[in-house]
């Protein structure tokens, strides 16, 4: 039973190091963006990223998702994905209308704000997950990649809440809550997962040698196979080799992750301050004009340093502290229950 327990401890601190060092790379890749057409190694490291880096945090949702799926605490957490969207969407707009003054801004919540795609699209991945709990893991997993491959031949705008990549991303999300733990349970320590780090860093300097040679709109998951100037009828199968480079990607990421409780555990529990907050400083950084003074790939891994800060900083519990009325409101009180609702049998 000791064992049970000891294994359960060590699997969940995997996850929590995982996502922590995820939220990382997400910081990192919005902070490098700016500077990806005026450097080559910025644009090898911000495509490395999201090789890998977008699966795995849906993957990881998904994970997490497990416990949540149904019942009273499924009804909580889409209230609370609800919320923070819609705050979070309002905020944004409101920052870019006062502080940016973009042209020709207007507030709309259909169209999520950069980052906030990925609430959208995690309230629409549990329902999709609810809706078909009768059917069988294998099952849900075929249907989820036929869905991520038939998106990309609609003739619809996949920006509209989050619509395409909705669909593109929802196979990680599957995998991650039926597949995670079982996944996870391969992921030992020795010489196999010594290899796969060092082949994790080689598709780093693979891509920086210019042998990624696809558009990192494939990598996005936001757009149409015709905007991404396929017409073809087998554009599908070329999503299906995006989907084997992800895959292939995310499992030589994994084994760079620890599996012990850490310091990075405890900060990997509250990732979702530094996933909501990031946005407004990646936005005054490049309001405020630093970036023209970045005139060389120098300043690259001076990117990557200050976003490991960054992360550290925001996922602080006085952080939490400070804003959880905030990114966690009291949701208790808002009642959306009716008989039946979310209780599907499994």
């Amino acid at each position: 039973m000791r064992n049970r327990v000891l294994i359960q401890d060590d699997q969940e601190s995997f996850f929590y190091n995982l996502r922590f060092m995820l939220i990382v790379c997400v910081l990192a890749a919005n902070a490098l963006e700016p500077l990806i057409t005026r450097f080559a190694g910025a644009e090898a490291l911000f495509m490395w990223i999201y090789t890998f880096h977008m699966p795995l945090f849906v993957w990881v949702t998904g994970y997490f998702a497990r416990s949540s799926i149904q019942g009273t605490a499924a009804r909580n957490v889409l209230k609370q994905i609800a919320i923070q969207y819609v705050l979070f969407q309002t905020l944004y707009a409101l920052m870019d209308a006062t502080v940016f003054h973009t042209p020709h801004m207007r507030l709309s919540f259909f169209a999520p704000y950069l980052l906030l795609w990925f609430l959208a699209s995690h309230f629409c991945w549990r329902l999709l997950v609810w809706l078909t709990m009768n059917w069988k893991p294998h099952q849900r997993l075929i249907a989820s990649i036929a869905l991520g491959v038939i998106v990309g031949y609609m003739p619809v705008d996949g920006f509209w809440l989050s619509f395409s990549r909705t669909l593109v991303f929802l196979p990680f999300f599957v995998l991650g809550y039926d597949y995670g733990a079982v996944i996870r349970s391969y992921l030992v320590p020795g010489w196999g997962r010594r290899v796969a780090a060092v082949l994790s860093a080689a598709l780093l300097i693979y891509i920086a040698c210019g042998g990624l040679n696809i558009s990192a709109g494939w990598l996005l998951g936001s757009k149409t196979f015709a905007e991404l100037g396929h017409h073809e009828w087998y554009a599908g199968v070329l999503r299906l080799g995006v989907y084997l480079l992800e895959i292939v990607s995310a499992l030589l990421f994994l084994a760079w992750v620890p599996n012990l409780t850490s310091k990075i555990t405890d900060l990997g529990k509250r990732t979702l301050y530094v996933f909501l907050l990031h946005g407004f400083l990646v936005r005054l950084a490049i309001w405020s004009g630093i970036y023209s003074y970045m005139g060389s790939a120098l300043f690259v891994p001076i990117i990557l340093v200050v976003a490991v800060l960054f992360a550290i900083t925001l996922a602080h519990p006085l952080v939490r502290r400070t804003f959880k009325a905030l990114i966690e409101p009291d949701i208790t009180r808002i009642s959306l229950h009716r008989p039946g609702a979310f209780k599907r049998s499994a």
